[in-house]
């Protein structure tokens, strides 16, 4: 087993050469130098050299030493969908002598582009300016790059890789809503506990002091009144929380558009949050999405894709049920085959007194609302009625 395993890695320099069809070629032309031997058959031996120049005359294409100083330069590497986004590559010839001309491979996403690199003498450089497509959200793999000498056969195939892979992050489109959301998320000042706090906005009680009380608590007047030192209690107050739920189950979508839509929707509302400083969590099948800062929620939705799942839009209610409690508003957001029995079971599942919006996503569809039970529904045909569903729902 061993001898057998040490003989792979002897010959791998050589299968990692020839391509597929190289090696039946060489296969045939071993079996063509026997049988030629064996047979004494001199058209199969005519055959066999044939074979063994036309590999000798590839190996030649291959031959030589690769050293290249290459640069894989991202102008950005995070664009909105249908952005331009430019790339430059960038290849100087390392070595004290000329380089035969060669090719520069590419990978991205799952395509890959090839650049021809001309002879090249001691120092030399060549420069290739490429686009990607960013018609789709997505995050997109650039690299790593690859020389490559290959004969005109495609017999032999000799690769060296000189970069790292660069990630590209095509973000989803948002909407600006700057004024449309204040009515909705109108808890400005946070939602009062009953938590008792020290040091808050919203006045409870006085108690008794206490060493280690803050002095600047203390109700002098009461102090004065009853001779003993007396401090102000607070009722803990919270700031306004966002919660989005984003549905990723396949099923709840008729299209790929209805996703996109909805993956924008969530974009704008979480960063609206993040801008007017609320917090803001959001929430997938798959678990929670960072809503900490605009660059990595940004960077998560951009690698979101629909996936069968089980778990229906009451899973995910649950989920954010038992896990974001301190959420003053929550937002479904879902696609065209979720029906109003699972909106209405979903909404069942949220804590009481928190304010609960659904946005149904169906692009081309007009802005409508309605109501199912207490839970107000926006129907959402485009990204760009969103600033009016968010002032409709205000008003309701």
């Amino acid at each position: 087993m061993r001898w057998a395993q040490g003989g792979i890695r002897a010959l791998k320099p050589v299968t990692d050469t020839f391509s597929g069809f190289g090696l039946a070629v060489l296969a045939a032309a071993v079996a063509a130098w026997v049988a030629g031997f064996v047979l004494s058959w001199l058209e199969v031996l005519i055959a066999a050299v044939l074979l063994t120049v036309t590999l000798l005359a590839a190996t030649a294409f291959v031959l030589g030493r690769f050293r290249y100083d290459v640069v894989l330069d991202l102008a950005q590497h995070r664009v909105t969908v249908g952005d331009r986004a430019v790339g430059r590559l960038d290849v100087r010839n390392a070595s004290g002598r000329a380089l035969l001309p060669s090719v520069m491979e590419l990978p991205v996403g799952t395509g890959t582009a090839a650049f021809p690199v001309p002879r090249l003498r001691s120092g030399a450089t060549h420069e290739e300016i490429f686009t990607i497509p960013t018609r789709r959200r997505s995050v997109i793999s650039v690299g790593p790059v690859k020389s490559v000498r290959a004969d005109p056969l495609g017999l032999l195939r000799r690769e060296m890789t000189w970069t790292q892979a660069e990630e590209l992050f095509v973000h989803p489109r948002v909407k600006n809503l700057a004024g449309s959301s204040t009515g909705f998320l109108k808890d400005l000042e946070g939602r009062v506990t009953t938590d008792i706090s020290n040091s808050d906005v919203s006045f409870h009680a006085l108690r008794d002091y206490v060493p280690g009380d803050d002095r600047r608590h203390i109700h002098w007047k009461t102090t004065a009144r009853t001779g003993q030192l007396m401090v102000r209690q607070f009722e803990e107050t919270r700031r306004s929380h966002l919660a989005v739920l984003l549905s990723t189950r396949a099923d709840d979508y008729a299209h790929d558009d209805e996703f996109e839509l909805a993956v924008s929707v969530c974009g704008s509302l979480g960063l609206q949050a993040i801008k007017e400083d609320r917090g803001v969590t959001v929430l997938v099948n798959a678990g929670f999405v960072r809503g900490d800062n605009r660059t990595r929620l940004l960077d998560d939705l951009s690698r979101l894709e629909l996936k069968p799942s089980r778990g229906r839009l009451v899973e995910l209610a649950r989920v954010a049920g038992a896990t974001v409690t301190d959420a003053s508003v929550i937002a479904f957001v879902v696609g065209s085959r979720v029906t109003p029995a699972d909106l209405r079971a979903a909404s069942a599942r949220l804590p009481a007194g928190v304010q609960v919006m659904a946005v149904q996503c169906v692009p081309g569809a007009s802005l409508s609302r309605h109501t199912i039970g207490d839970l107000s529904v926006m129907t959402l045909g485009r990204l760009g009625d969103l600033p009016l569903a968010l002032r409709k729902m205000s008003d309701g």
